[in-house]
């Protein structure tokens, strides 16, 4: 996502720069002059502002969407383990009832 936002800054700022020299260099009477540069300079701040607004977006929205997986990942870890444990401790109550059975024997002897 850096990259992509790093483009959007750079095409912003090159369009912005472009339209201002382009003014600039237009020739205009001087208080055109102004007012074009004041107009395209709200334009360009309001177009700045629009795509952080959307990049703040697409951030957080990617954020919560992996924040989303890795709670997922996480319950399911939990219960795997959770399971395993169960299993684990079934294998072990089998084994101690079958020592327990041969000790018996042994005892009898």
């Amino acid at each position: 996502m850096g990259k992509e936002s790093n483009a959007i800054l750079g095409l912003l700022a090159g369009t912005a720069i472009g339209v201002t020299l382009g003014i600039l260099f237009a020739p205009d009477k001087g208080a055109n002059t102004r007012q074009r540069i004041a107009e395209e300079t709200a334009h360009a701040r309001d177009t700045m502002s629009e795509g952080a607004h959307n990049l703040k977006d697409k951030i957080s929205s990617t954020v919560s969407n992996k924040k989303e997986n890795l709670d997922d990942q996480l319950e399911s870890l939990v219960s795997n383990v959770s399971h395993k444990t169960e299993d684990v401790i079934t294998s072990l109550e089998k084994k101690l009832s079958e020592m327990k059975s041969k000790n018996k024997k042994f005892q009898k002897s």
